[in-house]
């Protein structure tokens, strides 16, 4: 829980003026921490106000895997990526409609994030539900435009400039060689007792080659936008940087991850490739280790695993393909039409058997 929130902003909008909802729209910019809420109609569940959260924050709206009881952590994503990115300030048109509960969980949402919520209510007075979730609150009402607007925009309560955004690359395949081993068939396993490890020290295998600064920025771009499921995205940044395969990428627990010191331990007692050790964490893909260290503290039946647990193998791998990534492939007579993930795996192990075959010492006669 973060500290006291500053107080609710109630704006009644008389006579439902386009004035305030295109001003309010015009300030949705989640990269200055900004986002306008416009719930979907035709629902009054929390589930779908979540879903509405997340793809106002650019993520699809629905969460890949299974889940307990079946319920999907909708709210808990959307609560992880707003303190992750993170987002200040946080607009909802036409909450004259919403149900009491549905406003409770926004007043939640504030209590754990600490956002600046503003909900306007296109109506000259509080509906009955309003009113009565927000006993439980500090707010405050306003009816004069200028105020509202600063309320959408934070203070001072400038219009942001109009960046042109570059180009954005094709949605082609991105084949990284960092990827190779995502798909191993080592088995590495989570420590059982307190574990601290230290920096990694490649001893068999070499270090993945870096991300070039292109690489980065659309690596960045598609996993942000590709799930809304922290762990998910996070494991799959993780692999970028460490080169480990998913069954290591499963030892990591909430705290492996120290955001302060921006580094991740991931274990590996039996030694089956570098040890235990703690891997650096790149400016990039920080935001994404964040996001799924907070979603770990507010879905703890979520198995314990900070990035993916046993099962995820699947979600993940279908992840990377819909982010269009992938390791390198066999050349086009060798390929069967779809991503090989254990293709370096698969090769190495021919290569080992032809090199026993050719040392094998024929039966004496």
């Amino acid at each position: 829980m973060t500290a006291t929130p500053p107080s609710v902003a109630v704006v009644t909008d008389r006579y439902d003026d386009v004035l305030h909802t295109h001003t309010a729209l015009a300030a949705h910019h989640p990269p200055s921490g900004r986002i306008t809420l416009h719930p979907g109609p035709g629902t009054t569940s929390e589930t779908g106000l979540a879903h509405d959260l997340l793809a106002s924050l650019g993520k699809p709206p629905l969460l890949p895997g299974g889940f307990p009881a079946g319920r999907q952590p909708a709210w808990e994503a959307a609560t992880a990526w707003i303190t992750a990115l993170p987002v200040t300030r946080l607009t909802v048109l036409r909450a004259h409609r919403l149900t009491a509960r549905r406003t409770m969980r926004l007043l939640q949402l504030r209590t754990l994030t600490g956002i600046h919520l503003t909900l306007v209510c296109h109506r000259p007075h509080l509906p009955a539900a309003l009113h009565q979730a927000l006993q439980t609150a500090d707010y405050c009402v306003t009816a004069d435009f200028q105020a509202a607007r600063r309320h959408y925009y934070g203070t001072p309560a400038a219009v942001s400039p109009l960046v042109d955004e570059p180009a954005r690359s094709a949605n082609r395949w991105l084949t990284l060689p960092v990827l190779d081993r995502l798909v191993s068939y080592d088995s590495p396993a989570p420590c059982t007792a307190p574990c601290t490890p230290p920096a990694i020290a490649f001893r068999h295998r070499p270090p993945p080659a870096p991300l070039t600064e292109q690489a980065v920025r659309e690596v960045a771009r598609r996993l942000a936008t590709v799930t809304a499921h922290p762990r998910l995205v996070a494991a799959l940044a993780a692999a970028l940087f460490t080169g480990v395969s998913f069954q290591q990428l499963a030892t990591a627990r909430p705290g492996d991850y120290d955001d302060a010191a921006a580094t991740l331990a991931l274990h590996d007692r039996a030694r089956y490739t570098d040890g235990c050790a703690t891997h650096r964490v790149p400016p990039w893909a920080r935001v994404f280790l964040r996001a799924a260290a907070c979603f770990a503290r507010l879905a703890p039946g979520q198995d314990q695993h900070l990035l993916a647990g046993p099962h995820d193998r699947t979600h993940l791998l279908r992840v990377a393909e819909a982010a269009r990534l992938r390791p390198p492939q066999p050349f086009a007579g060798q390929s069967t039409g779809r991503i090989q993930w254990d293709w370096r795996e698969r090769k190495e192990a021919r290569r080992y058997d032809a090199m026993l075959t050719r040392h094998q010492i024929p039966p004496s006669s």
